[in-house]
């Protein structure tokens, strides 16, 4: 069976965002090109990895000799978007694996997000490729990848605060928290 791949080549939107209550929200990827809308379900850590990962491949390429791709140093004025996700949110799948790439040929940066398995392969001798039923590919310039980056820090940031002496996160209940050994 071929995979469905969702994609999205020049989206007019693309950004990280949440549903629910610090503590408590599911974070979705969500790319728009006109009506066409398609969101999957991540983990917050993958987005803040994602982020922080996209940072490290622009500065890299920045570094280049003449930067021959005019990547920014940070998200560009106007390219900022801080609007919640388009509604009706519908979860595609829920995201398992993320792949990130580089497109010379188009200046731009490539997020490929597959589907987590329900089950686990049985382990072999063969190496066994498995074909995900679906995928969601999105291919977007280097000023709108600063700004998602950008965007998904900030979403990842406005969750719970942390526990200034335990680091943990606080919830909206009385904290308690385990102090490191030596503190009182």
């Amino acid at each position: 069976m071929a995979t469905i791949v969702h994609g999205f080549d020049w989206p007019d939107r693309f950004v990280v965002g949440t549903v629910g209550m610090p503590g408590d929200r599911t974070f979705y990827l969500q790319a728009r090109t006109g009506s066409q809308v398609v969101s999957v379900a991540v983990e917050k850590q993958q987005t803040a990895a994602l982020a922080d990962r996209i940072d490290e491949i622009l500065d890299e390429l920045m570094a280049e000799g003449d930067n021959p791709f005019s990547v920014p140093a940070v998200a560009p004025e106007g390219l900022e978007d801080i609007d919640p996700l388009d509604i009706p949110i519908e979860e595609q799948f829920r995201v398992g694996v993320l792949g990130l790439g580089w497109d010379p040929s188009t200046a731009q940066v490539v997020i490929e997000a597959f589907p987590r398995l329900d089950e686990e392969p049985e382990p072999t001798a063969d190496i066994v490729e498995i074909e995900p039923e679906e995928a969601f590919i999105v291919r977007i310039p280097v000023g709108s990848a600063r700004a998602f980056a950008k965007r998904t820090r900030d979403v990842v940031s406005a969750g719970r605060p942390l526990c200034p002496l335990c680091g943990e996160p606080m919830t909206s209940d009385e904290h308690v928290c385990t102090l490191p050994d030596g503190f009182q």
